[in-house]
């Protein structure tokens, strides 16, 4: 695979990660006026691209001041998993929690997509709870994670 780079993820990106959206998460996608939401409302979202700009995942975070931070989503488009764009989109999301200030970030994270469960335990998260039929309309459960500030990153 070629390099990766971080960038901000701007409007024109909404179409082009549309298609990974629509791969990964089926029925329970986000739709663009979702991103355009998340957007204007100045959360932290990044794209991972390759050399020649295509977009290769995606994920964004929110600040829940005073002191803790939301992994909103972290996306890889299925042809390029298990290459550390994941972790490095983590990563990213990780240290703008940090400059914020979070004393611990949360996310939630389906029940039934053990490699993200086990991603995010190698970064320090911890299943907290559940939510049951979180995600609709499948009806899955989504596990509820949170790392503490002094995690250690064993990535």
């Amino acid at each position: 695979m070629s390099a990766v780079r971080l960038e901000r993820f701007r409007w024109w990106h909404v179409d082009e990660v549309q298609p990974i959206e629509a791969d990964l998460f089926v029925a329970e996608q986000w739709s663009p006026a979702m991103f355009w939401n998340e957007l204007a409302n100045g959360h932290h979202y990044l794209v991972a691209v390759d050399d020649d700009g295509a977009v290769l995942g995606y994920a964004g975070l929110t600040a829940a001041p005073p002191d803790e931070a939301w992994v909103q989503v972290v996306a890889v488009r299925r042809d390029t998993q298990r290459r550390g764009v994941g972790r490095l989109l983590l990563e990213a999301l990780l240290a703008e929690a940090a400059r914020l200030g979070a004393r611990s970030t949360l996310l939630e994270v389906a029940a039934n997509n053990g490699p993200a469960q086990k991603l995010y335990a190698s970064y320090g998260f911890d299943v907290i709870g559940v939510r049951r039929g979180y995600y609709q309309p499948s009806n899955t459960d989504a596990l509820v994670m949170q790392r503490p500030e002094e995690a250690v990153d064993n990535g």
